[in-house]
């Protein structure tokens, strides 16, 4: 599935960027979050933070990044994202993707690239 989502995230106007981990995501953030318009996110991350800790994280210093976080058996911990984040089971549909995609980018703080 990953390879799915980047590859239709490619096709957006997004310039997309992988991380292996929730700590790489928030070390690039940390960087770049002034640039980033949404993280697209599994729950279930190898390294020391999982899905929802990397929404909190990125809901709590970069709170204007569309958050939209995915799992196959996410059971409790979807009751654990924070408000604001758009949760899709899977598989999901690419036209949601989409959407996500647009309402980030329509963002009135941060210019398309």
């Amino acid at each position: 599935m990953r390879e799915m989502a980047v590859a239709l995230l490619e096709e957006t106007v997004l310039d997309v960027v992988t991380c292996d981990t929730g700590d790489d995501a928030v070390a690039l953030l940390r960087d770049r979050g002034a640039e980033v318009a949404m993280v697209f996110t599994d729950v279930s991350l190898p390294g020391t933070m999982d899905g929802v800790d990397l929404a909190r994280t990125v809901q709590t210093l970069w709170p204007s990044i569309r958050l939209v976080v995915t799992s196959g058996q996410a059971g409790a911990h979807v009751e654990a994202l924070p408000d604001d984040v758009v949760y899709m089971q899977k598989p999901w549909r690419a036209l949601d993707v989409l959407v996500q995609v647009d309402r980030a980018v329509r963002r009135p703080s941060l210019p398309i690239r």
